[in-house]
């Protein structure tokens, strides 16, 4: 018998898990990925996260994006007492394969509000060229 998915697709995980690492987890680094002219637009969510916070690179046709914060937000009343004090802390990375053939100088990258944007080229697939092979034939 199905159970009813009237409880969504995580009815156990806040038994198991600490509600807040879901949220944190499920709302980090999601991204889209749209092709347009000859090149793919990729738009990733970064919330929490300032543009020092980011890191990209390329390396064997893979680009990865990594972000990782240390933060504390600390606020006292007058008498040195604190208000509220909250603190930030963590990190996340992805990994897209973009081929062997883009360059970092032909990446655009743009960080603004919380959201960043990737324009990479798309890899020209060129046609390989079948070179002759011979079997050796003995007798």
């Amino acid at each position: 018998m199905l159970m009813p998915r009237i409880f969504g697709e995580r009815v156990f995980d806040d038994f198991w898990d600490f509600p807040m690492k879901r949220i944190a987890s499920d709302s980090m680094m999601r991204t889209d990925v749209k092709e347009a002219d000859g090149k793919y637009e990729l738009t990733m969510d970064l919330p929490g996260f300032k543009k020092e916070d980011v890191k990209a690179s390329l390396k064997d046709g893979y680009l990865t994006i990594s972000a990782a914060t240390d933060r504390s937000n600390d606020e006292k009343d007058e008498k040195g007492r604190y208000i509220r004090r909250e603190r930030m802390s963590g990190s996340c990375s992805r990994s897209f394969y973009v081929g062997e053939a883009v360059r970092e100088e032909d990446i655009k990258a743009k960080f603004e509000d919380g959201t960043l944007t990737l324009l990479v080229p798309k890899e020209e697939s060129q046609p390989k060229v079948e070179e002759n092979k011979y079997i050796a034939i003995e007798g």
